[in-house]
């Protein structure tokens, strides 16, 4: 497995495949690594020739300092893990300064309305800094196909978006969400919890799985207050947001329309941690 620092030493190493049109895949992540990233590395492996993982949290997809302070990078946890899956593997595990030579700040995208709802709403700014690393990524590593997982869907449709407005040729490939034997979305930020709470937060899928069953005969608006109201219930967990929306344009859903796909999406908080997680409705 060979590990590069600069953008430089990754593309010399890549133009040798390039040359002779060898597929590349790109699994972008930002360390702290788990089963679900494992489960996108085997699917670029089984589908490309050449398999690029970049490891690199991106301080401008931030907008809360400590939690970017909080961030677990065990680097070299995350190099052993890899290794395991195959030792043929590209890494690319830059310095900040290799990402932002000059100022440390991300560009202005027009993702059309993608980032204002549920996280672009919470988060001030967060997807101009995710557009910002994955545009370098892609314009680095030039890859044919990049994986994501499902459990970040606004991210994985506003990336869509992105390959779309800057004319990038890149096939983006969202992945199934992997999870823990309760239900809970595997996580970096899970580390983070305690067993208790970790047992707790299982209830964000419950939820999403009876917004799932309801949706079936009952309004969207109907759904989102039950499930508001259950939280209140719950003495552990704070919900920040639960949203019904149109999958592709991911608009807040009212009156459910036939041959439109919709999937429902929780934010919340336990023992201070910030989850999310979402389910397809139908």
């Amino acid at each position: 497995m060979q590990v590069f620092k600069t953008k430089f030493e990754l593309r010399d190493h890549l133009d040798k495949y390039r040359s002779k049109n060898v597929p590349i895949g790109l699994v972008p992540t930002m360390g702290a690594l788990h089963e679900g990233h494992l489960a996108l590395v085997s699917r670029a492996l089984e589908e490309n020739e050449v398999v690029v993982v970049s490891i690199f949290v991106n301080p401008t997809q931030f907008n809360n300092a400590e939690d970017l302070a909080n961030y677990p990078k065990p680097l070299e946890k995350d190099l052993s893990l890899l290794e395991s899956v195959s030792d043929e593997l590209v890494v690319f595990a830059p310095e900040i300064s290799e990402i932002y030579p000059e100022v440390l700040e991300s560009k202005h995208y027009d993702f059309e309305g993608l980032d204002k709802v549920m996280e672009g709403a919470f988060r001030p700014g967060h997807f101009n800094g995710v557009g910002t690393i994955v545009e370098a990524l892609f314009r680095t590593v030039e890859p044919d196909r990049a994986y994501f997982g499902e459990k970040d869907f606004q991210q994985l449709q506003i990336i869509r978006k992105l390959t779309d407005n800057q004319g990038i040729p890149v096939t983006v490939i969202g992945c199934p969400i992997v999870r823990e034997a309760s239900g809970l979305a595997l996580s970096s930020r899970n580390t983070r919890l305690s067993d208790n709470s970790r047992q707790e937060a299982s209830f964000i899928y419950d939820m999403l799985q009876a917004a799932k069953s309801k949706f079936g005969t009952e309004s969207a608006p109907n759904i989102t207050a039950w499930v508001e109201e259950e939280f209140r219930r719950h003495p552990l967990l704070d919900l920040e947001y639960i949203q019904i929306t149109d999958v592709d344009t991911l608009t807040p859903a009212k009156d459910k329309k036939e041959n439109i796909k919709y999937r429902a999406f929780i934010a919340a908080y336990a023992d201070g941690v910030r989850l999310i997680d979402n389910i397809a409705l139908n």
